[in-house]
């Protein structure tokens, strides 16, 4: 199967110097990248995707998803999670290992994965459970697991409490050139706690949850890091506080990456409508101090990426309310546009800047084959309509999660066409 996208927009990610190509896909791989000045190609038999005024990219990666299956079937299914992620422009998502069974063996790994192919969208990668059943007391068989198709090893949706536990897993994991990516929550900080401290908690009566219990685990962590040599990852940082210990972190050369999601770049607690529990999230939503921090930590490169942490719950799960609904939103079809639309449209970042931190920045920091848009390079790839503009409406989402603070926002820059290995698995 053959591909001509035609008249394409593309952005050099180092200049963010835009230009009009043709890009020719043949048997999985960019095999042509022409200038639009030279003429249209002789497209012959092959498929023809025309992005006349539409964005190229290559496809976006996100490393911090919840396909929830096996086990909550009824939240979401690697298939329809596969395809929302699709929807969304993602060519590859790393998936969570807290479902039930937990991806902690290798015959759960290989459901996943052979699921994943059947569903034919993005690709899937499985991360494994750091600890038997995620119950933070015997390390499970990191050997076996990396042999059958774990990318990494974390046991987020929980923090790992004890610190012998980690250093033990971080050894490990260093000897095997395999990162430990960390959910970091001290969680004699948090019980009962649904939001973040601070006015909103006082004003409803609520317990808070700390900035503490996020960065006592970051610090805690990245002395690990620097005594076991190991690649450390923290998950979905959300204060001001751990900003401050990766930024050093990284400064004194230990080998220390980050990542961010959208919510906590544009969400204060302050935002906050009422006690809806589709503003409730984990990390929670902190104080807008904290969000500026996000946002001049991913500018300069204290945290590499950006991530979606997509959670899908049950409408009836969320109706529980504040104090007792699950923790997360759904974040595959809105990543994008929100982004695009608040920082790129009004001048914030470059556009070469957002689609480094989905894309060139995620496949860096673990060593993925994609993210790239040149000859040679896997055709995983993303036109987006930048002139686009439409409300978010959780109507039309293919998650079947439409657990989402965002519902209504006006917002430009949908995805209209994604392919993987040259196979159109979205369209418009």
């Amino acid at each position: 199967m053959s591909t001509w996208i035609l008249n394409g927009t593309t952005v050099n990610l180092e200049t963010n110097a835009q230009e009009k190509k043709h890009l020719y896909v043949e048997d999985g791989v960019i095999s042509k990248i022409i200038s639009a000045a030279e003429g249209l190609p002789d497209t012959g038999n092959a498929q023809v995707i025309d992005a006349e005024g539409k964005l190229v990219s290559a496809g976006f990666i996100d490393m911090h998803v919840h396909l929830r299956e096996p086990g909550f079937e009824y939240k979401e299914t690697i298939a329809t999670g596969a395809m929302s992620a699709a929807k969304g422009g993602f060519t590859a998502i790393a998936c969570m290992p807290n479902t039930k069974p937990v991806i902690g063996t290798t015959e759960v790994i290989a459901s996943v994965l052979a699921k994943a192919e059947e569903a034919g969208a993005a690709r899937v990668l499985p991360y494994a459970a750091i600890t038997v059943n995620q119950l933070g007391r015997e390390l499970n068989d990191f050997t076996a697991l990396k042999e059958a198709g774990a990318i990494g090893f974390t046991d987020d949706g929980v923090g790992v409490q004890s610190a012998q536990m980690m250093k033990d897993a971080m050894k490990l994991a260093a000897s095997m050139n395999m990162p430990v990516i960390a959910h970091c929550e001290d969680e004699t900080l948090v019980v009962g706690a649904p939001v973040a401290e601070g006015a909103f908690a006082e004003r409803h009566g609520l317990k808070g949850i700390p900035n503490e219990s996020e960065a006592i685990h970051v610090g805690r962590d990245i002395l690990l890091a620097e005594a076991t040599g190991v690649h450390y990852h923290v998950c979905h940082v959300s204060t001001e506080q751990s900003v401050r210990l990766i930024r050093q972190a990284k400064q004194l050369g230990i080998k220390v990456t980050a990542e961010v999601c959208p919510h906590h770049l544009l969400l204060a607690d302050e935002d906050i409508p009422g006690l809806d529990a589709n503003w409730k999230m984990n990390p929670p939503l902190r104080s807008r101090r904290d969000v500026d921090a996000m946002i001049e930590a991913l500018a300069d490169g204290t945290i590499d990426m950006v991530v979606t942490d997509h959670a899908p719950h049950s409408a009836e799960e969320k109706a529980k309310g504040m104090q007792l609904a699950p923790f997360g939103i759904v974040g595959f079809e809105t990543a994008f546009p929100l982004l695009y639309t608040k920082f790129v449209v009004t001048g914030q970042w470059t556009l070469a800047f957002l689609l480094d931190k989905m894309t060139a920045a995620p496949a860096n920091v673990f060593g993925l084959p994609w993210g790239k848009l040149e000859v040679g390079a896997a055709a995983d790839l993303t036109i987006v309509d930048l002139e686009s503009e439409r409300q978010v409406d959780p109507e039309t989402f293919v998650s079947k999660g439409r657990n989402t603070p965002f519902t209504g926002w006006n917002l430009k820059g949908w995805p209209t066409h994604t392919l993987v290995a040259g196979k159109l698995v979205w369209a418009e």
